[in-house]
């Protein structure tokens, strides 16, 4: 019989964290979408997932625009490939758009008037920060700035108005998307909804439809259409009371115990929302609002919250145990501090509270 802690583990090697892949677009392409809220964290959940993390790999793709970083499948940032950026917004936009759209409620009258004025200026001038979009607005005569124009940029990445640019000196920008993806991917909805569920089950496998339509803002029925149209291409079995869908084949075989340093943003934890706490089978973690940013997972199982400090020598990890740690599991979490601090290159430090 399956466990919880069966479909973590399986989740390690679907997700690429038991089995790496050669480059960062690779990880993007096999997944899908990595949620790229915090650029400096999320920049590791892909190198991570690479045989070589080098911190170069992802910067060049995004430089070369075939991986972007917008808003798409729900209201926060994800690394896409550009072959998939198009038809995932047009799948997925109708549910998200009215998110920004209460959001800009305050401008919605200035909403066209501003998106022109955006578009006008990227056309002239890409790869802008966003702080020169407002200021070249408001030498327009459109004062906007903080939150609601990066709420305005999102609504406009939604939209495929805009993506990111080539990034400057690690800032991120903006350019127009039809600059950036000349000859966008399209599908027909019923293709989208086949070709996702595929692609989400394959990379995020073993899950349940209610994790799908969690991770791209759809409904069940729409998943459930997904499904059906590719489920001569999945396996699936029951537990717990839910049907959990994977790319066809058995568990793969389990590995030596590994430690992962990863933020709460991980696919690990935020691309399942129903089944979400196999990683916690034992029942130890305190079930109400992320307090922490980051985790340690130990066998996939999330053992600790774990805070990062980077500074110009040393990257510092204050790992703060949800239970007594057996000597195993905390030499697991100074290998991955290790494996991050390499990839940064800078020392590892490791600070653990009691439990």
């Amino acid at each position: 019989m399956i466990t919880d802690r069966d479909i973590a583990r399986w989740r390690l090697h679907s997700q690429l964290l038991a089995a790496p892949v050669a480059t960062a677009a690779d990880v993007v392409r096999t997944l899908t979408a990595v949620q790229a809220e915090n650029a400096s964290q999320s920049a590791w959940a892909v190198a991570t997932r690479t045989r070589s993390p080098m911190p170069g790999d992802l910067a060049d793709e995004l430089a070369e625009g075939r991986v972007l970083r917008i808003h798409v499948l729900r209201s926060t940032w994800h690394y896409v490939h550009a072959d998939d950026a198009l038809w995932l917004q047009e799948l997925t936009a109708p549910r998200v758009m009215p998110i920004f759209a209460q959001q800009l409620q305050p401008i919605a009258g200035r909403l066209d008037a501003l998106g022109d004025a955006v578009e006008v200026l990227l056309a002239a001038s890409p790869d802008r920060t966003r702080v020169e979009i407002s200021d070249a607005l408001a030498e327009r005569g459109e004062q906007l700035t903080g939150q609601l124009l990066m709420l305005l940029l999102g609504q406009l990445e939604v939209q495929s108005r805009v993506c990111s640019g080539v990034p400057r000196n690690g800032e991120h920008t903006y350019a127009r998307f039809a600059d950036r993806v000349p000859n966008p991917r399209r599908l027909e909805r019923d293709e989208a909804l086949a070709e996702l569920a595929l692609r989400y089950f394959t990379a995020h496998g073993p899950a349940t439809d209610r994790d799908l339509a969690y991770w791209a803002t759809l409904t069940v029925t729409d998943v459930r259409r997904g499904i059906a149209a590719v489920r001569d291409r999945l396996d699936s079995f029951e537990h717990d009371g839910r049907t959990f869908w994977h790319a066809p084949g058995d568990a793969p075989a389990s590995a030596a115990p590994t430690g992962h340093l990863l933020q709460v943003l991980d696919e690990m934890y935020r691309g399942y929302q129903d089944s979400r706490w196999v990683i916690d089978a034992d029942g130890v973690v305190p079930r109400v609002r992320e307090t922490a940013i980051g985790m340690a997972l130990v066998d996939a199982q999330l053992v600790a919250a774990m805070k990062r400090t980077v500074t110009a020598k040393a990257v510092t990890f204050a790992v703060h145990p949800h239970r007594t740690l057996s000597k195993r599991e905390v030499r697991a979490i100074q290998d991955a501090a290790a494996r991050y601090a390499e990839f940064l290159g800078v020392e590892a430090r490791v600070l653990f509270d009691a439990a």
